[in-house]
């Protein structure tokens, strides 16, 4: 087997480590591929190519990391990371069914939200050790510490993700049964329907980088079906579309304008059979790995002047 088709192999993994260190498609993508070319121009061929990509895409990630915090201290209204499409859990580095979902919860929202928390050292402890499983001197080589250091780290980061464990429906059958329902009745502009599929305190966060959608809150869930209905309906009555999607491993949906580009992403984190949380990105920085962006802003537009057309 050729250099390159072990990398290519390994790029799934290397993928998967990047993104959740980092948060961002994108990035993640760029860390990769500068671990390639690390590679590629290194004189010696090192005795697992695994430990040293992972070492390679672990430390550019960090370096990222540490850089984004200070842009992520003034961004514009609530942060969330970049949606990765993840059905049908495809480019992961499992094939354990089981390890799949692990690995998919761990790519969710809410835990790439808990691991903002952390230090970018014990972010990347984190996920080589308790998420890739990575042994401790592995772990140590990719991030430059000693093992006992790197078992402190990963302790600390153990202690602080348990805290704030999110908690998801585990059947993810169910969770993609109740989306349809979901979906299907924000298509009708059913707002009672709506209302009994989410939860009491249901809340909806969107990331819009200040440049298109606004910002969520905690609503009661009539008060939140009221919501949607008033944004929703409306632009698929001009051409927009739902298009239903795993999204960071739970059921999400796609939003297109008429033409087909892509103005937004939703994500919905369930529990008990109701919705509890709702997070969309509308920024359009946030989505360009997804296909063409469109302009948000210009559908709403659109949506109010045909409101406004005499009957």
């Amino acid at each position: 087997m050729t250099g390159t088709q072990e990398f290519e192999e390994l790029r799934p993994l290397l993928f998967s480590i990047a993104y959740r260190i980092l948060g961002s498609v994108s990035e993640a993508e760029d860390a990769v591929q500068e671990a390639w070319l690390r590679y590629a121009s290194a004189r010696t061929e090192p005795e697992s190519l695994k430990s040293y990509l992972s070492t390679v895409v672990t430390r550019i990630s960090i370096d990222v990391l540490r850089s984004a915090r200070a842009r992520r201290e003034t961004y514009t209204g609530a942060w969330l990371p970049e949606p990765l499409l993840t059905d049908p859990l495809v480019a992961h580095p499992y094939q354990d069914p089981e390890h799949a979902a692990e690995l998919a919860d761990s790519a969710s929202m809410a835990a790439l939200l808990l691991l903002e928390r952390l230090s970018p050292l014990e972010r990347a402890v984190f996920v080589l050790r308790e998420v890739f499983t990575f042994g401790f001197d592995d772990v140590a080589a990719a991030v430059g510490r000693s093992e006992a250091a790197c078992r402190q780290l990963a302790s600390r980061a153990r202690r602080h993700m348990q805290e704030g464990r999110p908690r998801f429906e585990a059947d993810r059958r169910k969770r993609m049964e109740l989306a349809d329902r979901f979906f299907d009745a924000l298509r009708d502009g059913d707002v009672e329907r709506l209302q009994g599929l989410l939860a009491a305190d249901v809340e909806t966060v969107n990331d819009s980088g200040g440049k298109a959608g606004g910002q969520g809150g905690w609503f009661g869930a009539a008060k939140a079906a009221r919501i949607l209905v008033a944004a929703v309906p409306p632009l698929l009555a001009i051409g927009a579309r739902l298009e239903p999607r795993e999204i960071n491993g739970h059921p999400g949906a796609v939003l297109r304008d008429p033409e087909g580009n892509v103005i937004g992403t939703w994500t919905l984190e369930i529990l008990d059979g109701q919705i509890q949380t709702i997070r969309s990105v509308t920024n359009p920085d946030k989505l360009g790995h997804l296909g063409t962006v469109g302009d948000l802003r210009a559908v709403v537009r659109q949506r109010h002047r045909g409101s406004q057309r005499p009957s």
